[in-house]
């Protein structure tokens, strides 16, 4: 059967069971009551002044009663630098458990050791929304048993609630917690932030281990998971390397190219009726992206504008505009440097929330619904504005879903940054190669080279053109840059799907095949 983009997507797959394919941006969302099957923890009474203390993270996972064929699950805010997911599953495999689906919020290059486990068949599942570095390439080449979903940040929460997701063991990292599981990221050694992906894991499932390398006195406060979904608490000698979530994509640009774009991308914003009093503004992952905050912090000042919430992914400039006064309020579910945690910690504008909160598109208040702006980043663009942020140049997956989709959706003006070319490699193609955020939930493509203007939005072209931005139709800056890169060859792929793109409300928005000759 064929989707709504025209991309075949089969029925059924073996261990993965019926899908449902893509059908447009809101339509299955207004149409469709979602069933939530409120898969909620089971009930365990702990008698009074029962210690949830265990010795070991090895001593606390028996006493989850691991079995084959399990689901575990953990969060991503350390990103780069997270110690607690390979420790979780080195010692499942000591304990000779098979089968295993991996949930995790995101996976990174931290996570390339989980290699040799995909690879022996101990994990033949994977849920995620980004799957980067050695793992990206092994399931790109077709080594994982099932198909790999990727899913939004939006979408896993979704996925949660309908049971597509049902974790039996959460392993959550925390810089700080007490003896009843009380744990937060805001503070301690290696205080990472927000911990808001971590809260669905600890709602819903059926043990939850909370792992610290700082044991606080009781009650740890603030808290982000609460002590009454937390089964055992454990202390390690470090949960991982904060300095390493400030890496790659969340690292601000210096890159003169990228710095270029995120000026346009800021004039873009400055001239598309939004900039204003009460504006609410969010920037995801990417050089280019991240740097448009910088530019629109001047403009914000000379122009004397007070936003009202910044969202999302939040960096030190950020927490910069948050304490000069140019936004009201912070709403952070993921922080992307470790530095952010002390506004966490001690400023009340700067408000952690959930991912539920954040992005969920079957709940009644998703903060990415009242975005007014978001700026984004790509791998590549078509002509009909489609994205793509997973696979790269040879077909391989290495990228992240992350929030892209949910909050294209959701903006009332979704602006993508990105070169026009990287190397010798055109970003603009006729049909990029995986999609993950529709071209009907993108308004704007800035490049070094011109901005495009999705044909839905006209007004918003001849504001840009009176304002001397240049507008460029976006098959006539396709052809431009092809004349200087040439058109790149066809990927070489296989016939065997190993991943599939699930949109932000559980449709397959399109498939991945096996890359051949990717050493």
């Amino acid at each position: 059967m064929k989707n709504a983009l025209g991309v075949e997507i089969p029925e059924y797959i073996e261990g993965l069971g019926e899908l449902q394919p893509y059908q447009g941006v809101w339509k299955s969302i207004i149409e469709d009551e979602v069933p939530s099957t409120n898969i909620s923890r089971t009930l365990k009474a702990k008698k009074a002044h029962t210690s949830k203390f265990c010795d070991s993270l090895e001593e606390a996972i028996k006493k989850c009663e691991p079995f084959d064929g399990m689901t575990v699950t953990c969060h991503h805010h350390l990103r780069g630098g997270d110690g607690v997911l390979m420790q979780t599953i080195e010692i499942l495999d000591k304990m000779g458990i098979k089968d295993i689906t991996l949930a995790s919020s995101s996976l990174t290059s931290a996570h390339d050791g989980l290699v040799p486990y995909v690879e022996n068949g101990m994990i033949t599942k994977i849920f995620s929304s980004g799957i980067r570095g050695r793992l990206g390439e092994i399931i790109s080449m077709g080594k994982l048993k099932h198909p790999a979903i990727i899913h939004s940040h939006g979408g896993r929460v979704r996925d949660f609630l309908t049971g597509r997701i049902k974790p039996d063991l959460s392993v959550l990292a925390a810089s700080a917690a007490d003896e009843e599981g009380n744990s937060t990221g805001s503070h301690g050694p290696s205080a990472f932030g927000s911990m808001g992906y971590a809260d669905i894991d600890a709602r819903y499932s059926k043990n939850v281990i909370v792992v610290t390398d700082n044991i606080v006195e009781y009650p740890c406060v603030p808290s982000t998971v609460r002590q009454h979904f937390v089964d055992h608490v454990v202390k390690v000698d470090s949960i991982g390397d904060a300095s390493k979530i400030a890496s790659g994509t969340t690292r601000i640009t210096s890159s003169p190219m990228d710095l270029r774009i995120a000026r346009i991308g800021a004039t873009v914003i400055e001239h598309s009726g939004l900039f204003k009093d009460g504006m609410s503004f969010q920037v995801g992952a990417g050089g280019a992206s991240l740097a448009v905050a910088k530019f629109l912090r001047e403009d914000m000042k000379r122009k004397n504008i007070q936003g009202s919430f910044m969202i999302g992914g939040v960096t030190s400039y950020g927490v910069d505009m948050l304490e000069e006064g140019l936004f009201k309020a912070i709403f952070d579910v993921q922080s992307f440097d470790a530095a952010v945690s002390t506004s966490v910690l001690n400023n009340p504008k700067h408000v952690e929330i959930t991912c539920d909160q954040y992005a969920n598109p079957n709940n009644c208040g998703a903060m990415t619904n009242k975005l007014d702006v978001v700026v984004l980043g790509a791998l590549e663009v078509d002509v009909d504005f489609n994205v793509n942020v997973i696979t790269g140049s040879s077909g391989e997956i290495r990228g992240a879903s992350g929030g892209h989709s949910d909050t294209a959706s959701g903006a009332n003006l979704s602006v993508i940054v990105c070169p026009s070319f990287r190397g010798r490699l055109p970003i603009i193609m006729d049909r990029v190669h995986t999609v993950v955020t529709p071209g009907e939930s993108v308004d704007v493509i800035v490049t070094e080279r011109g901005v495009c203007v999705n044909p839905a939005k006209p007004n918003l072209a001849a504001a840009l053109k009176k304002a001397g931005v240049k507008v460029v139709d976006i098959r006539d800056l396709k052809k431009e840059v092809e004349e200087m890169t040439g058109i790149p060859a066809e990927k070489q792929l296989g016939d065997k799907i190993v991943g599939l793109v699930e949109y932000r409300d559980g449709t397959i928005i399109d498939v991945i095949y096996n890359v051949e000759n990717l050493s």
